[in-house]
């Protein structure tokens, strides 16, 4: 937006801080290339355009907003004469993005010297070429300690969550080892069964008929119902005193494997119905075998599942294999997230999905929001241990309006009042020396406005502590990405 023309005074100049020590002829350059312009109260420029020019305001009073979601947020006002907005980081040439990091408006008719950025960049280091490298040290420096302070609480995150997994795959993988082994001597021992079964003389109809239950019997292990332990309990006491009245010993030993498996009397009436009484005990022995191989290679089945579950959320959490700006289900990614980080919240805390399934995929930086995700999850677990009892932790998603809600909601002590107003702000942390950096919600809060165009808040009394993020549906980017196939 351009405003009315007006003739520059060099002697208004130099009343401006920023240009007090300027010479005389370093004044009349800045009256020649650059000008004075009155503006109406409305926009000057917005957030998001080219940096064209550096405005210095001689009268009026200037609004700075940065927008959040759908909201254009105040940073700044001021009537103070000097002030400066714009292009002001014009001397960092094409090193840096030169659009404008904020919107300017006016509330009453204001006065600004203009100067065009290249004009602006080209005086700065004409004049001032010392202090120019020493803004340049200072920016980049800070953006690189950023950058790397940044990548550390990364490689923190990642540590803990390296951690989890390998207790996570522990688990299964040693549950399908221990089972394996004993998998190989049931196996052993099925031969040794059926070794004896052969010396014996069998008619046709009947080694078939015990064929038959054997097939049937596997069928049946894979459909067994859980069973409450005094139900178990009460059943293998039944099966026990069957097999007791049958003559087969140690019948306490084969009744757990025939109750796991969902067998009971009616089903081993079968079997002594299908043999002759002198061969039923090897009879029940060896599907007593089949039985148990079949229980282990459930569990191996189901140990070898969740190794390759955790993997898949560990691909899903670390987005390697995919593009780093996608249209994501963010509902894939907080699973796979709580996947990551399930040894860390433990028993004591119960999680609660609260889902709209019914969302839509959004456009967004998917390993970014997942580290959001832990951020929240941890500080919410780490509120909850502190009070010492047991907690639960609320995930809800929903709609409003054009964006999409994540909450994460804590039964912990809450955020004192006194702290509230600092939790996002750098290297803040009420944690114990050693366990928090401080930098969780500061980056977790650069994630969703800055990168995503989104609002991270928060609203919280003892015992209901709620973090809320919220997305925008649609991306602003004219070439969004596409939903990988």
């Amino acid at each position: 937006m351009n405003g009315r023309p007006m003739p520059c005074n060099r002697e208004e100049l130099g009343s401006l801080f920023l240009f007090e020590k300027l010479a005389p002829g370093q004044l009349a350059r800045l009256c020649r290339e650059g000008r004075v312009e009155e503006f109406e109260p409305g926009p000057v420029y917005g957030e998001g355009d080219a940096a064209t020019c550096f405005y210095v305001l001689l009268e009026g009073t200037i609004v700075l907003s940065r927008r959040i979601g759908d909201y254009d947020v105040e940073i700044n006002r001021s009537s103070s004469r000097g002030v400066y907005a714009g292009a002001f980081q014009a001397y960092l040439g094409d090193r840096l993005r030169q659009v404008y990091n904020s919107s300017l408006r006016v509330i009453e008719p204001s006065r600004f010297f203009v100067l065009p950025a290249e004009t602006f960049a080209a005086i700065m280091h004409e004049w001032f070429p010392m202090a120019v490298h020493l803004l340049e040290g200072l920016f980049f420096g800070t953006k690189s300690a950023q950058e790397a302070v940044g990548q550390r609480e990364r490689l923190l995150a990642l540590g803990s969550l390296s951690a989890g997994l390998t207790h996570e795959l522990n688990n299964p993988a040693t549950a399908a080892v221990r089972a394996t082994s004993a998998l190989r001597e049931r196996v052993a021992g099925m031969r040794h069964k059926l070794g004896i079964l052969a010396a014996r003389p069998y008619r046709r109809d009947s080694l078939e008929a015990l064929i038959d239950v054997q097939e049937r019997t596997a069928e049946r292990v894979a459909k067994a119902a859980t069973l409450s332990p005094l139900e178990a309990s009460d059943r293998e006491d039944t099966i026990s005193d069957w097999l007791d009245d049958h003559g087969i010993g140690d019948g306490w030993q084969l009744a757990p494997a025939f109750v796991q498996a969902g067998l009971d009397t009616d089903w081993l009436d079968q079997i002594a119905a299908t043999v002759d009484r002198d061969t039923l005990e090897g009879a029940v022995r060896w599907l007593n075998c089949t039985v148990e191989t079949e229980l282990l290679m459930n569990e191996i089945e189901e140990s070898t599942s969740r190794v390759s579950a955790l993997v898949t959320a560990a691909k899903q959490y670390s987005q390697l294999d995919r593009a780093p700006y996608q249209v994501v289900n963010v509902h894939e990614l907080l699973d796979s997230t709580l996947l990551m980080v399930s040894a860390k919240i433990g028993p004591h805390i119960t999680v609660v999905k609260d889902y709209d399934r019914s969302l839509p995929k959004i456009p967004a930086y998917p390993s970014e929001l997942n580290q959001v995700w832990t951020n929240l999850i941890d500080n919410a677990v780490s509120a909850m241990n502190s009070t010492g009892a047991d907690g639960t932790l609320t995930i809800r998603t929903a709609r409003e309006g054009d964006h999409l809600l994540v909450e994460f909601c804590d039964t912990g002590p809450g955020v004192p009042a006194e702290i509230r107003d600092r939790v996002f702000d750098p290297f803040f942390t009420t944690k114990p020396v050693g366990e928090g950096t401080g930098l969780g919600l500061d980056i977790s809060w650069r994630i969703v406005v800055n990168k995503h165009n989104g609002d991270l808040r928060f609203h919280s009394v003892p015992g209901d502590t709620r973090f809320q993020v919220r997305l925008p549906l649609a991306s602003s980017d004219p070439h969004p990405p596409q939903e990988p196939s």
